[in-house]
C-alpha cells in the first residue's frame, strides 16, 4: 500500500491559495467540521508577511491518536494557486491526491505517476452561478470545501450547522455559501469515486475540547491574572495577544453600572516606550505587561536591565519568530532563549516560562505575573508563532475561582507603622527578596528607585563592597527562583533506558509522537519537558541519570543545550542536539531521524 492510502482519521490536508482571497474562512470551516465529527485536529497557517498577493498555505492534520505536531507529509493537496503548482505537486506524498481548478487545463504542470490528480472546474461553476467579482473569489474557496466534503466524507450536516452559526445574523449568506458548497460536492460525487481511501469518520463530539490559538489564550490568561495595564508596539506574531486582552477586558473589566473601563491599553511609539510604561505601571502597583517578539526584546533590553537591578516586577511575553534582524516575521522558531535569559548588559539572569500549547499559555500567563511580583524582577513567557497564531485542540480552559494574585512581599501602612525604619534592599528572610512598598501608600515607605549603583538601603553608591553586596543578594534570589518556577515534566519509557530527550515549548508535540514511533522500532527514551528557566533540581537529576540526552529545539545554535551547559554541572559530553530551524513547525520525523542516526552511529562505532 502506498504511503498515503487507506488512512481513516489519519491524514494531512493542505490548501495552497493566494493571500487576501478569503480562503481563511473556508479552511476554518473544514477544520471545525472535522472537530465537530470528534476527530482530533490541528491547523497550521503558513502565510507571507505582506497584506495580499503572495502564496499562502493552510495545513490541517486529522489524527485519531491526538498528535498535534506537523506530520511531515501531505495526503491531500488542494492547489488553488497556479504560481505554486510545481511546489504543491512535489509536496504530495506518494499515493496521495492533488486537487486543482480545472477551469484552465493544467495537465502538463501536474505530471506524477505515483499520485492521483483530480480536476474540479471551480471557477467555471462559480462564474456561472454568481455575478459579483468579489463574491466569485470567495465562493470559489467555499466550493472546494464542498468537493473535499465529498472526497473525504466530511459530514454535510455538520457543515450546514457551522454555516448557520457563523452567519446567524445574515441568513442570505448561509444560502449562498451552501449553494457554492453543493456545487463542489455534487461535481465530486458525479465525477469521482467518493470517498477517497483517505477519509474522515465520525469519532464522537470532542466534548471537553476546544479549538483556540495561543495568543487568544494568553490574552485571556492576563485578564484572569489581574493585569490591568498593557503597553505594546504592534509586531508579528504577538499583536494578537493584545487584541485578545483588549477583547476580554471589554468583557470583564468594564463596570456594568457606570460603564467605567478599569483597564489601560497603550499603543506606544516604539518597543522602548512600551517597556518603560510597563515598568512604571508595575512600580506603581498595577499588573502590567507587554507582548512582543525577538526584535522588540532587543530594543527593550536597557529597560529590562533597569527592572532587574532596581527590582521592579515586570512581565514580557515573547511570541518568537524567525530571526535575526527582521528575519521571516511569519515563520516560527525557538530562537530567543539566550536573548531573554541574559537580556541587558552586565550580569543579569531572568526567569523564563515555556508553554507548550495554548492551554499552558493561559495557565502560565497567570503564573508569570505571580512570579514577577514574588521575585520582584522581569519574568518572560516564551511562546512562538506556531503556538500563538495556529489553531490547536486543547482541553477546555479551567480557572480556579478561588485564585488570588500573589503580590509577594508588599508592605502596607499597617506593617510600616510597626517598623522603626523601612529599608528597600535588605534581605531579612534569606531568600534574596527584599520587601517593597507601593508609591503613595505611606510616606514611611518612600524610597528612591534608581538604576545606578545603590546599596542595600537604596542610597546611591560607587563603593565596591556595597555594590557587590547587592549583586550577590540577587544571586540568592536566583536560587529562590529555581524552587518556585514550574517544574519540568517527566515521561518515562516503558523499558529501562539510558537514553533521554529534553525539549520545551512547541517542540513537545513532535517529541510525544516521535517517542511512540521510536518505541515501535525498539528504541526507548525517557522524556523531560522543561517548563521554566532557571532549571530545577529535577533537570539536574535527569541529566545525570542518562548517558545520552537528545536536546530538541527549533534554532540553529542549540540555545537550550548552551543554557544547560552554562547553568548545570559537567554534562556537555552527554548532550546531543536535534535542531530544526527552517521556520516551519517541527515534525516528528526530525526527532525520529536524529535519534535513529545517533543510535546507529554508536552501534557501528
Amino acid at each position: 500500500m502506498s504511503e498515503s492510502q487507506g488512512r481513516i482519521n489519519d491524514f494531512v490536508l493542505k490548501i495552497g491559495t493566494v493571500n487576501g482571497t478569503g480562503s481563511a474562512s473556508a479552511n476554518g470551516l473544514l477544520m471545525k467540521a472535522l472537530f465537530r465529527m470528534g476527530i482530533p485536529v490541528t491547523g497550521k497557517n503558513m502565510f507571507p508577511s505582506n497584506i495580499q498577493g503572495l502564496p499562502t498555505w493552510y495545513e490541517i492534520r486529522a489524527n485519531h491518536r491526538g498528535y498535534m505536531s506537523r506530520a511531515g507529509r501531505v495526503d491531500v493537496m488542494v492547489a488553488m494557486n497556479a504560481q505554486t503548482y510545481k511546489k504543491d505537486l512535489a509536496e504530495v506524498s506518494s499515493g496521495g491526491v492533488l486537487i486543482y481548478d480545472s477551469t484552465w487545463p493544467r495537465e502538463r504542470d501536474l505530471l506524477r505517476t505515483d499520485i492521483t490528480v483530480l480536476g474540479v472546474p471551480l471557477s467555471k461553476m462559480i462564474n456561472e452561478n454568481f455575478a459579483s467579482a468579489r463574491v466569485r473569489i470567495l465562493m470559489k474557496n467555499i466550493a472546494y470545501v464542498g468537493a473535499l466534503a465529498a472526497l473525504l466524507d466530511i459530514d454535510l450536516e455538520v457543515i450546514r450547522e457551522l454555516l448557520q452559526e457563523t452567519f446567524a445574523a445574515k441568513p442570505k449568506l448561509v444560502d449562498s455559501n451552501l449553494q457554492a458548497i453543493m456545487l463542489g460536492y455534487d461535481y465530486a460525487i458525479e465525477n469521482f469515486t467518493c470517498p477517497l481511501p483517505v477519509r474522515a469518520e465520525k469519532m464522537g463530539d470532542n466534548a471537553g475540547q476546544v479549538l483556540i490559538d495561543g495568543n487568544s489564550a494568553t490574552g485571556l490568561g492576563c485578564v484572569f491574572a489581574g493585569a490591568t495595564v498593557g503597553a505594546w508596539y504592534p509586531i508579528t506574531p504577538s499583536t494578537g495577544v493584545m487584541d485578545a486582552f483588549k477583547t476580554y477586558c471589554k468583557m470583564y473589566r468594564v463596570d456594568k453600572e457606570t460603564g467605567e473601563r478599569r483597564y489601560c491599553i497603550v499603543q506606544a511609539e516604539d518597543e522602548l516606550a512600551a517597556a518603560g510604561m510597563v515598568l512604571g505601571a508595575n512600580w506603581a502597583g498595577a499588573r502590567a505587561f507587554t507582548p512582543t517578539s525577538g526584535p522588540g526584546i532587543s530594543l527593550m533590553s536597557e529597560f529590562i536591565g533597569f527592572a532587574y537591578y532596581a527590582e521592579v516586577p515586570s512581565v514580557f511575553i515573547d511570541v518568537q519568530r524567525v530571526g535575526p534582524s527582521t528575519g521571516m516575521p511569519t515563520r516560527t522558531q525557538q530562537c530567543d532563549l539566550m536573548l531573554c535569559a541574559y537580556a541587558s548588559h552586565g550580569d543579569t539572569r531572568h526567569p523564563i516560562l515555556f508553554p507548550a500549547n495554548p492551554k499552558e499559555c493561559f495557565e502560565m500567563a497567570i503564573t508569570v505575573f505571580d512570579l514577577a511580583d514574588r521575585l520582584q524582577t522581569p519574568v518572560f513567557m516564551l511562546s512562538d508563532l506556531d503556538i500563538g497564531m495556529n489553531d490547536w485542540m486543547i482541553p477546555e480552559l479551567d480557572f480556579d475561582d478561588r485564585y488570588q494574585p500573589d503580590y509577594g512581599k508588599v508592605l502596607g501602612s499597617a506593617e510600616l507603622a510597626e517598623m522603626d525604619r523601612f529599608v528597600r534592599y535588605v534581605d531579612v528572610d534569606g531568600d534574596g527578596i527584599p520587601y517593597r512598598t507601593l508609591p503613595g501608600e505611606d510616606a514611611k515607605g518612600a524610597y528612591f528607585t534608581r538604576g545606578s549603583g545603590h546599596n542595600r538601603y537604596g542610597g546611591y553608591t560607587e563603593d565596591s563592597d556595597e555594590y557587590q553586596d547587592v549583586m550577590e543578594r540577587l544571586l540568592v534570589k536566583w536560587d529562590t527562583a529555581k524552587k518556585i518556577v514550574p517544574r519540568a515534566v517527566l515521561s518515562k519509557a516503558e523499558w529501562k533506558t539510558k537514553l533521554g530527550i529534553i525539549a520545551f515549548g512547541s517542540s513537545d508535540g513532535a517529541v510525544i509522537e516521535a517517542r511512540d514511533r521510536l518505541a515501535e522500532q525498539g528504541i526507548h527514551v525517557n522524556y523531560l519537558r522543561i517548563r521554566a528557566f532557571p532549571f530545577g533540581q529535577e533537570v539536574i537529576d535527569f541529566l545525570h541519570a542518562h548517558d545520552t540526552i537528545f536536546v530538541v529545539e527549533q534554532n540553529r545554535d542549540a540555545q537550550m543545550k548552551s543554557l544547560l551547559i552554562l547553568e548545570t554541572n559537567d554534562i556537555a559530553n552527554r548532550l546531543v542536539s536535534i535542531l530544526h530551524y527552517n521556520g516551519m513547525p517541527i515534525p516528528s520525523d526530525c526527532v525520529v531521524q536524529g535519534v535513529c542516526e545517533y543510535v546507529k552511529s554508536e552501534a557501528a562505532a
